[in-house]
Parts: C-alpha cells; structure tokens; sequence
C-alpha cells in the first residue's frame, strides 16, 4: 500500500509535469544526464520513509513515522532545531540538505518483505527519493536493503536488529544506527545472571524469522556461557496473535525462565498471555519462575500494562537519559506530540541526520561519496554517547542499555527504568564473528 503520491507535503513528484502523464522510472536504466540515481536537479531532495503503518509492528512504525517528520523539519530550519544544537558534527545549519529543502514521502510496509520492497521500489522510481529508511522488521529490512543496494541509492536502516542485516545480508548501500541481537545479548546475559542466578533452564519463543532466529541464537549463546542451560526452542509464526498453545507446554518442561524473542505487539500478547497463565507466580527447581524479554521498546511496555513490572530486557535508548542530546530530542518530540519518543523514534530521528550530515560533509548526494563519508565516522551528541559507524560493516556501535519494568510506574510513559548502561566495549566483536559471516559488504552501487 503507497502513500507516497499522497503525503509529498505539497511538493510535485520528481520527474512528473501537470498534464504530461505519468513519472518516468529512473531505476534499473542507464541515464546519460545523471551520475547516480535520482540525481536532485532542482531546489528540493526527497527522502523515502517506508515503514509499518499496519501489521504487529505498526505502533513503533508509527513513532518512527513522527520521529522522521521532525527531522525533516529540524533539517529545514523549522522547530527548535532538536539535536542539530547537540550533533558533534557541526555540517547541518537548518538550511535543508546542500542547500535544498527536504521533501519526503511515505509507505507502508505492512510488516512483508513483498509489500516493502514494493512500496520502497515505487519512492525511488515514481517519486525520485534519493535515500530509503525504515524499518521495524528485520526481514523487511534486509529485503529494502538489498533493493536499493541494486537501485543505487543509500538505504539507512530504522529500527532492524537481526545480526544478519550488518552480517551476512550488510550490503555497501546500507547502513544500521539501530544495535543488534548479539549486543542485545552481551549486555543482558551478565545481568540476568547477577539477578537469578547461573543455575537456570530457559525455555525460548521465537519470532519465526530473521531477527528471532539471531535474537534466540545470541541469547542462548550468551547465557549458556554463563552457566545456563537451554531447554527448548519452540518458533511462533509472526503472524501469530493467541501464544496460549504456545506458553501451556513451558509449566512441564523443566524451564524455569521463559524467554520471548518477539517484539511488537507479539510480544505485548505473548508476554500478557504468559502472566496470565500464572508464570510469574510459579515456583520450578526450587526457584522463582522469571520471564525475560530481550528486545523491547516502550510502546512494548505500555501496551503490556502491569504485566512488565519486574521484566528485564534490553533497549536501543531511553528518554530518560539525561544527555544533552536526548534532552534535545525528548523536548522537540513532546513539544510536537505530546509524549515522549521511543527508541524506534530516537534511531530513525538520528538516521535522518546522519544521512544529511554525511551528504553536507561530502558534497555530495553520490551515494558513493556519501557512503565513504558515514564510513568510520565518530559522532557524539545524538543520545547515546559516543558512537561509530563502522566502516567494515557499516554497523553502529555504542552503550547498550539494559532496563527493566517499573513496579510503580508514574504515567504509562514511564514503564520502564534503567538498570545498567553497558559499555560499548563489552558489545563490540570482530566483522569475522560466526553469527556475521556469510555475506561480503561489497562496493557502493550509485545506480545511474
């Protein structure tokens, strides 16, 4: 489903003339005029923001959805200018990108590869988007990245967080801000062990595709080296929305820790659904049944109400931070909306000006020129300290944080508190890792 015709803010789509019919594709063909694909001609530039509007992931799709708006109004010179004030990177001033106003325009998702390959392969072709971001989905990710790897334009990752999108799937267009399932890992495995213990026996849900593979795969791997022991696997369809058949079997199996990989409003259900069946009040091995979630978000939370109280897990960023550039952000965001943003929100935010920055830096909107400009770029001042883009996989590095559900929360807003930020250091692994080989970055496509 393409919105993009429909939410262009007011600007004609690129390549198109009242009266003339259709807009000419400008993908997949050789062009003589232009050095790279979708090469801005007049006073603005389109970025494409593709995310779930509809689907299990559709409320973070939402917030992202926010959060890229007022990036493209900080980028414009409207607003308080957010984290502009605070980027280390002083490249941006408010004047748009290399002088041209911002314009975008927006698809949906649905949480399917197909759907979002669809709808990304429309913005480029109809609309003239030079950059592609979104996310939520890592499946849906690793297939737009790949798309526009092929399209020659940047794809900058939202919220994805399977290893394979900067592991076996990284491709030289593409770039994640976003951590992932092995960082998510080595921040929470030592934590979970401080909290209840080396001696104990998970039973694992799993999303089934791309990120619930790696997120099982990474926690299993981080808490058996740690003592703990694995007493099943059992993978869920993400279409999946009553996890009951799912969750009756764990009170006979032996386990005395639950683990949901599921995200979204998977997880809201799997998680509220498993409270509900008395886990949390179980006593198995002589010990207190404990549930873990290892990626979750505070739309996550709120939608789980009371059923996150005590639940550990692990996060991108917080609004509770209290880091200059957080502050920033948190200000802009809730001055706009009303509430604070998520970490799906905060990534994508960031996402956008990274993006701009890079092109402000290089010169250029040449995918190529671009690229080699976000490569080993060292940041500061977007919310989560200091940051690198790694140029051998184009994946982010910086603290982790591992929160966990308030007991007495002040507002629905204010589900979750911090329990320990992680240090970059302890999240860090080599480009050669097992859970990342397989896949080769390859060269900068710039299309046309």
């Amino acid at each position: 489903m393409i919105k993009s015709h429909l939410t262009r803010r007011g600007v004609l789509k690129t390549g198109s003339v009242a009266g003339a019919g259709l807009a000419v594709p400008t993908i997949f063909t050789a062009s003589s005029a232009a050095a790279y694909t979708n090469e801005p001609t007049g006073n603005t530039v389109t970025l494409g923001f593709n995310v779930p509007q509809t689907g299990p992931y559709a409320d973070e799709g939402a917030d992202e959805l926010r959060a890229y708006e007022l990036a493209v109004e900080h980028l414009n010179g409207e607003g308080d200018g957010g984290m502009l004030n605070t980027f280390t990177s002083k490249a941006l001033t408010g004047n748009g990108i290399l002088g041209k106003k911002v314009a975008f325009v927006t698809g949906d998702t649905q949480t399917k590869s197909d759907a979002a390959r669809a709808s990304a392969k429309s913005m480029i072709e109809k609309d003239g988007a030079i950059m592609i971001t979104g996310g939520s989905s890592s499946g849906v990710a690793v297939a737009v990245q790949g798309l526009c790897q092929e399209a020659g334009v940047i794809f900058m990752a939202g919220l994805t967080h399977s290893n394979d999108t900067t592991g076996k799937d990284k491709k030289a267009n593409g770039f994640r801000h976003f951590f992932n399932a092995f960082m998510s890992g080595a921040a929470l495995a030592p934590v979970l062990v401080k909290n209840y213990g080396a001696d104990r026996n998970a039973y694992h849900l799993t999303a089934d595709y791309t990120w619930g593979w790696t997120q099982q795969e990474s926690i299993q791997a981080a808490t058996e080296a740690l003592g703990w022991s694995t007493v099943n696997n059992v993978l869920t369809p993400l279409a999946s929305t009553d996890f009951s058949s799912y969750i009756a079997p764990v009170l006979n199996s032996g386990a005395d820790v639950l683990v949901l990989n599921h995200y979204g409003g998977n997880m809201v259900n799997s998680l509220t659904q498993a409270v509900q069946f008395g886990l949390k009040d179980k006593m198995v091995n002589g010990k207190q049944f404990e549930i873990v979630v290892p990626l979750y978000s505070e739309l996550m939370a709120k939608g789980a109400g009371a059923s996150i109280k005590g639940i550990l897990g692990s996060t991108n960023w917080s609004w509770t931070l209290q880091d200059e550039g957080t502050k920033a952000f948190v200000k802009s965001f809730g001055t706009k909306y009303g509430f604070p943003p998520s970490n799906a929100a905060q990534t994508c935010y960031a996402q956008t000006l990274l993006y701009a920055d890079a092109a402000e830096r290089a010169g250029t909107f040449n995918p190529c020129g671009l690229g080699a400009a976000l490569e080993g770029f060292e940041f500061d001042g977007l919310g989560n300290g200091p940051t690198l883009y790694r140029a051998a996989d184009h994946q982010c590095f910086k603290d982790v944080l591992v929160m966990q559900g308030k007991q007495d929360p002040t507002s629905e807003y204010d589900a979750l508190e911090i329990v320990e930020v992680t240090p970059r250091a302890q999240v860090e692994y080599s480009p050669e890792h097992p859970m990342f080989a397989g896949g080769e970055l390859g060269s900068c496509n710039p299309g046309a």
